[in-house]
């Protein structure tokens, strides 16, 4: 049962954990000064969220996430966010592929090898069906997660930065909102995937519990140290190597490694949600489905996708505060509305 839940503990780890955090930009866009309240309650919102999702999905026994939003978000709506969520998961899976690709270039490889590498890889971890993504889980997220905590105290004790100097000063508590909201689709379509393999709810709370307090330690500890090199990060793309240049060139290399495996299992868990719910609407077998879905996507890393970003994620941010409320809610409604 506790190794039950450290597995679907793990998986949304993997699912939130993508190279927008990893390597500190999204946290930074999000939090940044007078944070901690939020990122505190940011840990209550995820954690709530991700118990509603999963009890859901363990209750429909579900193998795909259609069941799921359906509960969630009433059938009226359910169509609407069903193509949402595939958008979602479709667009920032191409996303992923295209960042292999210019990491690869980062080790003088060419952009195609850092795309063939992960495209190749996740056919490969599908061919085992959904046990290959939590096996891999299970071996990449701790070394992942051990990583960046290590660099992150570190850094905070070779700078002597004190963790709870600014605790009196919480202005930016708001963010918490958009920011549980954004992490919400994935984990819709990544936890309705997998109801029929949840065995107990005590799996649930140790998932959910565990991974809100794990994200909400190393989003405090990260967002701190940021701060401390906030003029900094300006000039990097990606802020965690504004705290790497501290350190050795073994240190960024390993690293840089890291943040590709977290390109990966953000690319993986995409996957997971796309080639499910296909599945429900087809025969075919599940690697095929991922085949089928790289192959789509693989033409889509060579354009700009910068605009299409613009215009969709603003949208998402909007639509997923309603099912963020709608999730926290959930207790309530549940016993009142019929449009389900």
């Amino acid at each position: 049962m506790l190794q039950s839940g450290f597995k679907w503990m793990f998986l949304i780890i993997g699912t939130t954990i993508g190279a927008g955090y990893a390597s500190g930009r999204e946290l930074w866009q999000f939090f940044g000064h007078e944070s901690g309240l939020a990122i505190l309650l940011f840990v209550i919102l995820f954690s709530v969220s991700c118990t509603v999702i999963m009890t859901v999905s363990y209750n429909k026994n579900s193998s795909h996430y259609l069941p799921v939003l359906q509960e969630i978000v009433g059938v009226k709506l359910t169509g609407l966010f069903d193509v949402m969520i595939f958008l979602y998961l479709f667009t920032t899976t191409v996303v992923m592929i295209a960042g292999s690709g210019a990491t690869g270039q980062a080790f003088n490889l060419s952009y195609w090898w850092g795309v063939s590498i992960i495209v190749v890889a996740l056919i490969i971890l599908f061919v085992k069906g959904i046990g290959g993504l939590l096996v891999i889980n299970q071996f990449i997220l701790p070394l992942l997660l051990g990583g960046l905590i290590y660099i992150l105290l570190l850094f905070t004790y070779d700078q002597e930065l004190a963790l709870f100097s600014h605790w009196k000063e919480q202005r930016n508590w708001t963010a918490a909102f958009p920011f549980t909201a954004l992490n919400i689709l994935p984990l819709v379509a990544v936890l309705g995937a997998i109801g029929n393999k949840v065995r107990s709810k005590y799996e649930i709370w140790i998932a959910c519990i565990g991974s809100g307090l794990i994200l909400g330690v190393i989003s405090y500890i990260y967002n701190n140290s940021l701060i401390q090199i906030s003029e900094e990060i300006l000039l990097y793309e990606i802020p965690l190597f504004a705290i790497l240049k501290h350190y050795p060139l073994e240190m960024l290399i390993f690293m840089s490694i890291l943040l590709w495996f977290a390109i990966f299992t953000t690319a993986a868990s995409g996957i997971l949600g796309l080639v499910t719910r296909l599945q429900s609407i087809s025969k075919f077998p599940l690697w095929l489905l991922v085949v089928i879905m790289l192959s789509m996507m693989i033409p889509l890393t060579t354009l700009g996708f910068s605009t299409l970003v613009g215009y969709i994620y603003p949208v998402y941010g909007i639509l997923n505060l309603y099912v963020l409320t709608r999730l926290v809610l959930y207790p309530f409604w549940n016993k009142v509305d019929p449009d389900r």
